[in-house]
């Protein structure tokens, strides 16, 4: 069951394809509408198989050919798509902790919004890519609390979602009024260990139950306690709790509104969800923002760049 824009793709026949994909590609000029469609309309798995039969039938790398062929934010979003999922994740991490400056916003966006399991998946998946252990990468390139969050986010030990204790529900909700509203300063590691920790449907009703404590929204507590990374990080995790399609239905509004485009979020986004939740994201757009998905990326972007993306969007909801 998935709630993704992308599916299986019928009648599926992996060797016409890659022949399609090298005759877009072949000579002069590319035909990119060909590749486009192709590449938006399979998913993943069949991707894979494409690739691999472009290579039996003419000795050439896939990937390889589309960066010599395409440009810029087209050429990123085509090469993305052709990611396994897990390996997608990795390569966005290792981007996001190379070289000077870390990228926090996609450490933050990841490590928060996947489940344990895909969170042990990617770990395996770095490890296999890179030859190095991801939590160390990432305890290298930060500190202080933020650090201390994300690796409790990276030991991916959330409790599973059996049943509710309403007593330990309360426990934790009095426990974070007097880390934070109650409290001169803030202790952080109490906010860390139970967003870090508790199972969604728990952390749920904690929320629920911290605001009849406090008169407060867990978000504004977080906002008015910490600050920087950290509160990104923990604002991140606690929208995630509360619906992951809302969080990335956010991520998106603000990678389009205002001036400019955050172009990196944006294919992030679209190409990691679209077979995962991205009905349910377009679905929250519409609610949150009063217009589609569909019409924002539209206005924002242009070219193959938006064709391919539309095309991954999979409909309008206006």
């Amino acid at each position: 069951y998935t709630r993704g824009t992308v599916t299986a793709f019928s009648p599926f026949d992996a060797r016409a394809d890659a022949e399609a994909l090298r005759k877009a590609m072949k000579g002069i000029g590319t035909d990119e509408e060909t590749v486009l469609t192709i590449l938006t309309t399979r998913n993943n798995a069949q991707r894979q198989e494409i690739a691999s039969a472009f290579k039996t039938l003419f000795g050439r790398d896939l990937v390889d050919d589309l960066k010599k062929e395409l440009t810029g934010k087209f050429e990123t979003l085509m090469v993305s798509l052709m990611r396994p999922a897990y390996i997608f994740d990795a390569h966005a991490l290792k981007h996001a902790i190379k070289g000077a400056g870390t990228n926090e916003k996609v450490l933050t966006e990841i490590l928060a919004s996947r489940t344990p399991a895909e969170i042990h998946q990617i770990k395996q998946v770095y490890l296999q890519e890179y030859e190095a252990n991801l939590e160390d990468k990432i305890t290298g390139e930060t500190s202080g609390h933020f650090q201390r969050m994300l690796v409790v986010l990276l030991q991916a030990n959330r409790d599973p979602d059996a049943g509710v204790d309403e007593s330990l529900v309360e426990q934790d909700a009095q426990v974070l009024f007097r880390a934070g509203e109650l409290k001169w300063g803030t202790d952080e590691e109490k906010f860390i260990t139970i967003l870090g920790t508790r199972s969604v449907s728990h952390l749920r009703r904690v929320f629920d139950k911290y605001m009849t404590i406090s008169g407060f929204q867990i978000e504004e507590t977080i906002d008015r306690e910490t600050s920087g990374d950290l509160e990104k990080l923990l604002l991140a995790v606690v929208k995630c709790i509360r619906s992951v399609p809302a969080y990335f239905a956010e991520t998106l509004y603000y990678a389009m509104k205002g001036a400019g485009t955050d172009d990196d979020t944006l294919i992030r986004v679209m190409v990691s969800r679209s077979e995962i939740d991205l009905l349910d994201i377009r679905q929250e757009f519409r609610k949150n923002f009063a217009k589609s998905l569909h019409h924002m990326i539209q206005k924002d972007t242009s070219g193959d760049y938006r064709k391919a993306l539309l095309l991954l969007c999979g409909g309008d909801d206006d």
